[in-house]
């Protein structure tokens, strides 16, 4: 089902929205989570509260790209479940590996009080000075919080490759946020 149709069955609050949803975006929002929490019943847990937020948010909300809108709500609600996860200490795996290496290049979001999202839209617009695979192997990384390794594959590279572009890409984000006088 195309994303407008299923769009408009929220809309009419008819519940084959949330099915329509989970049949053509369950194995995405759940790439999304396992990369993140690396924990079946976790990740299961996070999607399923991802459609029960896509149903209390469309309407009012309507998404540009519904696939991008629930990405992001899994993204979230992995991340806070990660947090929980790891109160007290900040746990393995590739989130934690991908965290750490933004820390070096980015402000604290809190830092940008009232509109936290401001972050975001300079990090977008670093991402498109850069080329498409370029920016492709940054979201891999640090938004599907995918390994090296599975990068280097799914681009055809090698790991040092891969490396070697996010460490380019992470030291010209701090310089572009620098010029647009947006300290770390």
């Amino acid at each position: 089902m195309q994303d407008d149709k299923i769009v408009e069955l929220y809309f009419a609050r008819d519940e084959q929205a949330i099915a329509a949803t989970s049949a053509k975006y369950n194995s995405y929002c759940m790439n999304i989570a396992m990369n993140i929490l690396h924990n079946n019943e976790d990740s299961e847990e996070c999607v399923n509260d991802t459609l029960l937020a896509a149903w209390n948010s469309i309407p009012p909300h309507r998404p540009e790209n519904l696939a991008a809108f629930l990405g992001k709500l899994t993204r979230n609600f992995s991340i806070n479940r990660h947090k929980a996860n790891h109160a007290e200490r900040r746990g393995g795996g590739e989130f934690a590996l991908s965290l750490d290496e933004l820390d070096e290049c980015t402000p604290d979001p809190r830092a940008f009080g009232d509109d936290p999202e401001e972050l975001g839209r300079v990090i977008s617009a670093y991402l498109y000075t850069q080329s498409k695979e370029m920016r492709q192997v940054f979201v891999r990384r640090y938004f599907h919080s995918e390994s090296i390794t599975d990068i280097a594959e799914r681009f055809e590279m090698t790991e040092s490759k891969v490396k070697s572009i996010l460490h380019r890409m992470r030291l010209g984000l701090k310089t572009y946020l620098s010029e647009h006088e947006i300290h770390i």
